[in-house]
Order: structure tokens, then sequence, then C-alpha cells
């Protein structure tokens, strides 16, 4: 994907630029109270996946999904691991680096009318923090594309909140998943 911050397999993510977000008390607190700006800052860098990286992130994907999969009884330990073995592409996903650690996943899919944003996982450690905010922030004000980006959430999940705050609106929903819509950078796509 176009201009976003990657770590190079190998290079020390210490010495390349992080980025550099603030987060409103909102973000920070999961609920939408106050809306200044909080002293608080999230350094991340993003790095291409390789193949090696995908039995850590099914691991992840069962971790941060069980909740809400067995909040709608769809919970499957074996299942919940395959589904993303089956369908991982390396050349779509980003590692996000934090604090010193592997803390959550990325991916971008190019489809000729939209980018969807699949696989964005955070570690629950990580969670709470505003780094899914700045790593979404980053992803959506990089791009210098004017297609959508479009992505689908589980009924319940309170990562829904997380995407509507990004401007991201439901498009459609069933009894089990919610698939939302946000336009392209609006900076990309002026005249």
């Amino acid at each position: 994907m176009e201009h976003i911050a990657v770590v190079q397999n190998g290079q020390d993510p210490s010495r390349t630029t992080a980025w550099r977000e603030h987060i409103t008390d909102a973000e920070y607190n999961g609920r939408q109270q106050h809306h200044r700006l909080v002293p608080m800052s999230v350094d991340f860098v993003l790095r291409p996946t390789v193949a090696t990286d995908a039995a850590w992130i099914a691991e992840l994907r069962a971790v941060v999904m069980r909740p809400d999969l067995e909040r709608l009884q769809r919970f499957d330990p074996v299942r919940v691991r395959e589904r993303f073995l089956n369908g991982f592409q390396p050349e779509h996903t980003y590692i996000i680096h934090s604090d010193g650690v592997d803390a959550g996943v990325i991916a971008v899919r190019p489809e000729p009318d939209s980018r969807w944003i699949e696989h964005f996982y955070v570690a629950p450690a990580h969670q709470g923090k505003g780094l899914g905010s700045a790593v979404l922030r980053h992803v959506m004000s990089a791009s210098v594309d004017e297609r959508p980006f479009r992505l689908n959430v589980l009924q319940g999940s309170p990562a829904r909140n997380l995407y509507e705050r990004h401007g991201f609106v439901v498009e459609s929903e069933d009894p089990v998943d919610v698939f939302m819509m946000a336009p392209a950078n609006p900076l990309t796509t002026a005249h």
C-alpha cells in the first residue's frame, strides 16, 4: 500500500521513523465524553508480513475475536484459525509494532471499486491505549486513492465504535456481521 511506514524484515524498528498521533479522551476511554486532546502519543511502525507470520496472526485473531464469537455462539477454536490461514495474503498485510513488540496486525486488500480493511487486530495488552485508532487514522490518511474503504465487524463488537469515529457508516448487516464503508481520504479527492 502506498505511503505506509514500513520496517524492512530484520531492521530494528527503534531505528525507524515512528508515527505519532494524538488521541482524544473519547478514543482513549472508548466512550464519547470529553473532546480535548490528551498529552499522549502512540508510537508504531508497520512492517510487511512474511509467510512465517501467519501462525502468530492466526493465534492473535483467535484471542481477539473469541469474546465476540462466543457471544454470538460461533466460536470454534480450529475454524477461527483456519479461516485466517486459508486466506492469508502477506502482500496486503502489515504487523503493527509498538512498545518494542509486535502488537497487532492490519490488512488492506485492494479491489477494483474499494479497499477492504481486514484482519485488524490489536493484542489485548495494547487495547484501550489509542493504538488501533492511530493505525486506522494513519492507513486511511496515507491513501492517495479515491476508492472508499470497506470492512465488516461482528455484531455487538466494541470495534464498531472505533470504525464509526473514523467515518465508517453501515452499508448492510445480518445477524452476525455489520458491513461498513468510509469515503476515501477527503484531501485526496478534493480538486
